[in-house]
């Protein structure tokens, strides 16, 4: 491979307000690695094979969002044990042989965020709002996190069914509960809600916040949340889904570079720039 031959990309679709190749770029010149280029892929999910199978040897590898995961994992001739706990692949990694690895940093990067906001129980009780392909990482997060049990809160009855399988190979007991008993969930140390834009906002103002629960929204646009307003009001920490974003780039860009640790400071003050954070 050639010095100035190091490529990766996100891919997805849509794909354009992606801050992946802000954080990448940011950390390749960090890095010194000037041979390095990140960009993005608008990709359908029936695209992606064609579009691995075009691409050279400069690629290390792609970050893959929605709707991309699961196929990504389907494609890959190896998966690490995450992945295939999680049922799904954010990063695929090029081999030395050519053929792909898949991975899920989304794991670990929510692991390393709700630990940094405060989770150090050895057990902790966890809810999680959602039934999606990010609760799904979320189930394993927990159990990395030690958690005997999670409270699922989903709109539909049919998710927690799909979801009691993941549960049961991670060791999880799950307990169910339907939205409307959504408020209850929150007797927790940790909450991770994974619904989309404006499903929990009715939420907001009818919790009694536990001192130190942690709220973990997945979302970051607009921030903050309504749910995220109301836990910060109340003094509760709070981690956001650009936290997450920054997080899972950060165990992305060590894979794809070999560069360990990822300069994170440098990462982190890119993606603060461009999304209006100081």
């Amino acid at each position: 491979m050639q010095n100035n031959q190091h490529r990766a990309a996100v891919c997805g679709k849509p794909i354009g307000h992606s801050l992946s190749p802000v954080i990448h770029n940011a950390g390749f010149a960090a890095a010194g690695l000037t041979g390095w280029d990140y960009t993005a892929f608008e990709c359908a999910e029936t695209e992606l094979s064609d579009l691995v199978a075009s691409l050279g040897p400069e690629w290390a590898g792609l970050s893959l969002t929605m709707p991309l995961k699961e196929a990504g994992l389907r494609l890959a001739a190896e998966a690490s044990a995450t992945a295939s706990a999680a049922g799904a692949a954010n990063t695929l990694l090029r081999r030395p042989d050519g053929a792909w690895r898949a991975d899920n940093t989304d794991v670990a990067g929510m692991v390393r965020v709700l630990r940094q906001a405060g989770l150090d129980f050895r057990t902790p009780r966890i809810s999680v709002l959602g039934g999606g392909g990010t609760a799904r990482a979320a189930l394993v997060a927990a159990a990395e996190l030690g958690a005997e049990a999670v409270t699922l809160v989903t709109r539909r009855p049919a998710a927690r069914d799909q979801l009691a399988p993941v549960a049961d190979q991670l060791g999880l007991r799950l307990v169910g509960h339907d939205w409307p008993d959504a408020v209850a969930a929150f007797d927790a140390d940790a909450v991770i809600s994974t619904v989309p834009k404006g499903a929990a906002d009715h939420l907001a103002g009818a919790i009694a916040w536990r001192p130190g629960t942690v709220l973990f929204d997945a979302l970051y646009d607009p921030w903050p949340t309504p749910l995220a307003a109301d836990a910060l009001a109340h003094g509760n920490p709070v981690v956001s889904g650009l936290d997450l974003l920054l997080a899972q780039a950060l165990g992305q860009f060590e894979q794809f570079t070999g560069v360990h640790p990822a300069p994170e400071a440098a990462m982190r003050a890119a993606l603060a720039a461009v999304a209006g954070k100081s």
